[in-house]
């Protein structure tokens, strides 16, 4: 399945501003009910050089493909990591689960 990306200023300012923002250890999670799903990544150049910012992006993205399979309604969701010496696959993906999970906003 491909996820929808949120390209245009517009939508990601409207999810930050009235969207619903949840926190973690290793990134905030801002998400707003919308009638498309969609999801944008935001990695700003305080996370390092351009090689460092895309792993980022990459891992996110990958993170956030399992569980968007399993929201119960579309949501437009932005992904903003937490500066940290070192990031992971497995620490985003149990984050964004359990973000989801607390607010009843996967299936099951």
């Amino acid at each position: 399945m491909k996820l929808l990306r949120l390209k245009k200023a517009k939508q990601i300012s409207a999810v930050l501003q009235k969207g619903k923002r949840l926190h973690s250890a290793t990134l905030t999670l801002a998400y707003l009910p919308a009638k498309q799903a969609g999801f944008a990544v935001c990695v700003g150049k305080k996370y390092g050089k351009s090689v460092q910012r895309n792993r980022i992006k990459r891992l996110l993205r990958e993170a956030y493909r399992i569980p968007a399979a399993e929201l119960c309604s579309p949501l437009a969701v932005l992904l903003i990591p937490k500066p940290a010496e070192e990031y992971s696959y497995a620490a985003f993906a149990r984050d964004i689960r359990k973000m989801l999970e607390r607010e009843d906003l996967l299936q099951g």
